[in-house]
């Protein structure tokens, strides 16, 4: 049996209660005392009306708060963190972009449940990113304590 050893994770981070799973399944992951690196990235999306590199100051704000927060606890597990804030006009592609620009071994997407007309629907970003991810893709389905 092969061991798979994973030097940079990716963790699309979406600021909501699904990041704190994805980023304790991305440090456990790391099981030797060598440097890994997770990689947090929380990406903006910006309408087709607007030009990609607009202002949006709120959105800009709240996401520095989301990864100062990330940082916080992935510290406590200690792991290293590095942060990023990306605007694109698509959440899908922007990770996988990263992915490929940063040769990152995995990437850890955490999903709550989600319905479309009534039935489960993955949305829109996780079937991009496991179809065009250049390497392997970690979901985490987490549900939502409300929903139980």
């Amino acid at each position: 049996m092969q061991v798979i050893k994973f030097n940079k994770i990716l963790v699309p981070i979406a600021g909501n209660k699904t990041d704190e799973g994805a980023l304790a399944i991305a440090c456990n992951l790391f099981r030797q005392k060598t440097r890994r690196t997770i990689l947090a990235v929380h990406v903006i999306p910006v309408d087709r009306s607007l030009p990609l590199d607009a202002d949006v100051e709120a959105e800009v704000e709240r996401a520095e708060g989301i990864l100062k927060n990330v940082e916080e606890q992935v510290k406590k597990m200690n792991c290293d963190v590095e942060t990023d804030i990306l605007q694109a006009r698509e959440v899908g592609p922007a990770i996988v972009e990263v992915a490929q620009e940063h040769r990152v071994d995995l990437i850890v997407l955490g999903l709550t449940y989600k319905t479309h007309f009534g039935e489960f629907c993955l949305g829109d970003i996780a079937p991009y990113v496991l179809k065009n991810a250049p390497c392997r893709v970690i979901l985490d389905h987490q549900i939502d304590p409300d929903q139980e």
